[in-house]
């Protein structure tokens, strides 16, 4: 346990502990050796984790094992007229698809399909005799195509044949969609965003990253810290993906969660060096300082966060699983980099850190007026003294904003990733919007029922299968359900002859059994869960898998409701344990959790407002608003802005615990700690804000939401909670900050830390 500024008695505190143990002294001596050795490891795990995006896959938003899931893993693989993963629309030039040039082209066309690996069956217009591949207007026609193995394969699939479509597609005009496409473009518009975010945010960030540490030498310090985070987790991730799916999402949390921390960790400790190199101590006893002080929040501060991240691996959803290992990784690496390459280089720097400030004349300008004032009258030190006048009246009209945005979440509707998280001029997208236009009855989403092997133990007979599909056709929101025989509408069946009896026939049987399509009244899945449930307590002639994108949407709610209060119990748990330890207090970590969970409700409210009802577009950017918030979002979301936000708690609390334990009133302590860290937090948030902004410019619907709430949870958490929220909150509460039972007391004795 290190014991540094702890006061004997109220109001007498001990000199700072400048001797420095073994690890520090090893640090400091060898410095130049460490630095170096840093610095070869994070050119070893850069090209070890050169790869790491080709290993990633878009998607992977829902729990495998979930009988949606294994629904449409059975279809893929048994029923090769199962619903397509790759739909293509073929247009002709001149004429109709009737036509001969075109109908040769088109049986070319689904000839070279049908012969390509990784398909696994085609339903072709030129093929069949199904109208509904057929356009009104006789121009263009379908091929749907049914792509075998798991999702990351049916998307390699998809782009051998896209690209080959691209070389040779006769006298056809050929263009794709269909969930393969989809993740395809996700993928690699994921990737372009992340380019050109970077392109245009690194400027801005380089300027004010000079305008908050300043001088070229410190700023620089937060680029080192973020580029061995980066660095280390991309090797991290490639190893994963080996092992496990890993989202192509990850690769963008990474960056901007490893360089926001890297600011973070790296203000905190050039901060707290340049203090004490203003109280006159030496280069060497500033840094031991520094890093028993600032660099034990920062340790502090990066658990909260990892453990925070850590509830995300409770969900079985390979995209939360992925972003949470990420996100785990790269705040231990920011965490580890920090306390060992920057007091290593405060060490090797010194007294030329503030060399080379490209703003020194603006910069005394500031400080000599500041000197004038006279620092009680400081920025943050006013906010506090008016926050403490009028604790009551801050805390009460603060609340009703926070309340007030909250508001719209109580009406959230939660749905599913689509074509629309594309721009809308991309063209899967506009395939997908032509799909649904001219080819209604195609694009249709039904929900699958999956009825497979016939056995000893397991026969289906014709008779029992026609009662199972008609009573399922009576349930209220079923419009019609069609087997391989015919189709039943309200209990009664549609009669079908001729060619189309043998195109069902082959469309729903295999050896593996076969499997009924129901269409639901409802075309979005959000509107058809009740019609999943009903039919998922029917009873069936045998086993059933119920499928399709309302079942799909079911099986992510039901997951997620199921997880989330374990998650949130390990979050608040994980909280309340790491704040005792850091202050000794049972009120400060309540309050940190009741404060967080205000202000992120606040947060989901606004992305409701935003992207589900579809306001402020023109502020946040050009989207296609779907009318819900995918289900995976607000997850990942809260547990990223948690960690977050206890971050800039930590900050605090660090400087508020300090001041306290040197004697210091709560209401004097709040005062300094609020004029200590304001600016500090106000900074750090700044720099954190212009990375996630770059998220939020993104052309992909879903990262434009991350962006956009975790932006708004650390403006909000930086301004309201940390300035008004906070000191309001601790000076009604008095001493009482620092209550603790007896028990509780003597075991923080024993095992918390202090400064």
């Amino acid at each position: 346990m290190l014991t540094t500024a702890v006061p004997n008695d109220r109001g007498r505190a001990l000199e700072p502990e400048t001797n420095p143990g073994p690890m520090l002294r090893l640090l400091l001596r060898r410095r130049g050796l460490i630095l170096v050795a840093a610095l070869v490891l994070m050119v070893l795990a850069g090209v070890a984790g050169s790869d790491a995006g080709d290993k990633l896959t878009s998607g992977a938003y829902l729990d495998p094992s979930a009988e949606s899931q294994r629904a449409a893993a059975l279809l893929t693989q048994e029923f090769p007229g199962g619903p397509p993963n790759l739909v293509l629309i073929a247009k002709t030039p001149m004429g109709t698809v009737d036509s001969r040039t075109a109908e040769e082209s088109g049986r070319e066309l689904t000839r070279r399909l049908a012969e390509m690996p990784g398909v696994g069956g085609v339903h072709s217009y030129w093929a069949t005799p199904d109208p509904s591949l057929r356009a009104a207007d006789g121009r263009s026609a379908l091929v749907a195509l049914q792509l075998t193995g798991g999702e990351h394969a049916a998307q390699e699939n998809a782009a051998r044949i896209i690209d080959n479509l691209e070389e040779d597609s006769g006298t056809l005009r050929v263009s794709a969609t269909g969930p393969a496409a989809v993740g395809l473009a996700v993928d690699e518009q994921a990737e372009s965003d992340l380019v050109s975010a970077e392109m245009v945010t690194l400027p801005i960030t380089l300027l004010v990253l000079l305008l908050v540490f300043g001088s070229a030498i410190a700023a620089g310090l937060p680029l080192l810290v973020g580029a061995g985070a980066v660095a280390g987790t991309l090797a991290v991730l490639g190893l994963l993906a080996e092992a496990t799916t890993m989202s192509t999402y990850a690769l963008n949390l990474t960056t901007a969660l490893g360089f926001g921390l890297a600011v973070d960790y790296s203000l905190f400790l050039v901060t707290r060096f340049r203090e004490e190199r203003r109280a006159g101590r030496t280069v060497e006893d500033a840094v031991v300082i520094t890093v028993r002080t600032a660099g034990r929040t920062v340790v502090f501060s990066a658990l909260t966060v990892a453990l925070s991240l850590s509830a995300l691996l409770l969900f079985p959803m390979p995209f939360l699983r992925s972003l949470g290992y990420a996100g785990i990784a790269v705040t231990a690496l920011a965490a580890l980099t920090a306390v060992v390459l920057i007091p290593a280089m405060l060490a090797l720097v010194g007294h030329r850190l503030d060399r080379t400030d490209l703003f020194a004349p603006i910069r005394r300008r500031i400080t000599r007026r500041r000197d004038r004032v006279g620092e009680d009258q400081l920025a943050w030190h006013r906010i506090a003294a008016v926050v403490m006048r009028r604790p009551v009246l801050i805390l009460v009209s603060v609340s009703a904003v926070l309340i007030v945005l909250v508001l719209p979440f109580a009406g959230v509707r939660f749905g599913l990733l689509d074509h629309r998280t594309l721009p809308a001029d991309h063209p899967v997208a506009e395939t997908a919007e032509n799909l649904a236009r001219g080819f209604p009855a195609a694009a249709e989403d039904p929900i699958t029922v999956v009825l497979p092997g016939r056995d000893a133990t397991t026969v289906i007979g014709q008779d029992e299968l026609d009662e199972y599909a008609a009573r399922l056709s009576t349930l209220p929101g079923v419009a019609t359900v069609e087997t391989a025989t015919g189709g039943y509408v309200d209990g009664q069946p549609t009669a079908t002859t001729g060619p189309q009896a043998a195109v069902l026939e082959a469309r729903y049987t295999a050896a593996a059994g076969t499997w009924v399509a129901v269409t639901p009244s409802a075309t979005d899945p959000a509107d058809a869960r009740s019609v999943v449930r009903d039919m998922r307590d029917q009873p069936a002639p045998g086993p059933v898998l119920v499928g399709g994108s309302a079942a799909t949407l079911v099986d992510a709610t039901d997951t997620i409701a199921d997880r989330l209060p374990w998650a949130l119990g390990v979050i608040a748990l994980s909280t309340f344990v790491l704040l005792f330890l850091f202050t000794g207090s049972l009120l400060i970590p309540v309050k940190a959790i009741v404060t967080n969970l205000l202000s992120l409700s606040a947060t989901f409210g606004a992305l409701v407002y935003v992207f589900q009802e579809g306001h402020l577009r023109w502020l946040v950017g050009d989207f296609t608003p779907t009318g819900t918030l995918e289900t995976t979002l607000p997850v990942l979301i809260f547990c990223v802005a948690f960690g977050l936000s206890m971050d800039y708690e930590i900050f605090l609390l660090s400087r508020i615990t300090e001041a306290h334990r040197n004697g210091a009133t709560t209401t004097e302590a709040v005062a300094q700690g609020l004029q200590r860290t304001g600016g500090l937090i106000t900074a750090a948030a700044a720099i954190l804000v212009t990375v996630f902004l770059a998220l939020a410019a993104s052309n992909l619907t879903a990262l434009k939401v991350i962006g956009v709430g975790l932006t708004l949870a650390i403006v909000l958490d930086a301004t309201i909670v940390r300035g008004l929220l906070v000191p309001a909150i601790m000076r009604l509460a008095g001493e009482a900050n620092w209550w603790a039972p007896a028990p509780l007391r003597r075991l923080h004795h024993r095992l918390g830390l202090t400064d």
